[in-house]
């Protein structure tokens, strides 16, 4: 009895020994492990970093927490930043592929209607070459109020920040103020005729009544509302929005429309026909949208110079048929 007992002690004994050794070396295999590990900050930098922090004083301490937190919360703002530009080039490459597909299909670019050269040639046309096309496009009119023989009795404009100097006077030819308007403030006698066309159909109308005279450019007069006295009549409304064009450029920031960026533009005055997003491409072309603040629906594109659907505005489309077939390509 006693010798098995023996026996039974010395198997258990062997057996807790093997175990134990077991641990041991699990010991020092995990401890192998743990030393292999290498921290992203090396040892050295860890000890002075960790000297500092216990040499510090409460006071060095919130500072130290207080210049971590700065640094990481301009990181983030950074990272946030860049995704929001990634974002925003992603939306400008979608915008500049739909115009440059609705160029190729309608010809009409509405980033780009009109180049800033063609838009700001103060001396693009001559007073006689302005009379020759007011002839050649008033050649049906035979009455007395025919835009190509009509006079009108101007007013002396001092110059400003906008235009220059215009001497008024009595009895002036209509060919004669859209020379002398589009030279003093630095805008094309083409734009201001394509306007004309567009607003009133001055320029082949056969018999114009008045209201087309005093609002000829409609220059505030906009499609929800009455028109402007101040700005009432031939002189007033040509002299006017060539000014005006002026006052937008040196104002963009004040309106709804910029070159160079990204642009929501409505289809119609009506809200509920939407609108795109359009990346402006020039200052001439803000200019056409703040002026008039609508671009053409695929309707409007679709029907050429003819009519779209309910939710069509003719605008901008019009500006670009009208000068060119009277200019040829707006873009140059």
């Amino acid at each position: 009895m006693t010798r098995k007992m023996t026996r039974k002690t010395n198997r258990s004994g062997n057996s807790g020994g093997k175990t134990g050794g077991n641990r041991s070396r699990n010991r020092k295999t995990s401890n192998r492990k743990t030393g292999n590990r290498k921290s992203l900050v090396p040892k050295n930098l860890r000890r002075k970093l960790r000297n500092t922090w216990n040499k510090a004083s409460l006071k060095q301490r919130i500072g130290m927490i207080a210049t971590t937190l700065v640094a990481t919360v301009a990181a983030i703002a950074i990272i946030a930043g860049l995704i929001r530009f990634v974002g925003w080039r992603v939306q400008v490459s979608e915008a500049k592929a739909a115009q440059s597909e609705m160029r190729s299909l309608y010809d009409f670019n509405p980033g780009n209607i009109i180049s800033d050269g063609a838009f700001f040639n103060g001396n693009a046309l001559s007073e006689r070459q302005v009379q020759t096309i007011l002839d050649q496009q008033g050649a049906t009119c035979t009455g007395d109020k025919c835009l190509k023989t009509m006079t009108f009795t101007t007013q002396s404009q001092a110059a400003d920040d906008y235009c220059r100097a215009y001497e008024g006077k009595k009895d002036e030819s209509a060919a004669a103020i859209i020379y002398k308007a589009g030279n003093a403030c630095g805008i094309s006698q083409k734009v201001l005729l394509t306007v004309l066309q567009k607003e009133q159909h001055l320029l082949t109308a056969t018999d114009p009544s008045d209201f087309q005279f005093k609002s000829a450019m409609g220059l505030s007069c906009p499609d929800d509302a009455n028109c402007d006295a101040k700005y009432a009549g031939f002189f007033n409304q040509v002299y006017g929005a060539a000014k005006r064009y002026q006052y937008y450029v040196r104002h963009e920031s004040q309106y709804a429309y910029h070159a160079g960026a990204l642009n929501y533009v409505r289809y119609n005055p009506n809200a509920g026909c939407g609108g795109s997003d359009v990346y402006i491409e020039n200052k001439a072309t803000a200019l056409l949208y703040i002026y008039t603040p609508y671009q053409p629906n695929e309707a409007a594109l679709k029907a050429g110079a003819g009519e779209g659907d309910a939710c069509s505005a003719y605008g901008n489309r019009n500006f670009a048929i009208i000068y060119n077939s009277m200019f040829g390509n707006p873009r140059g």
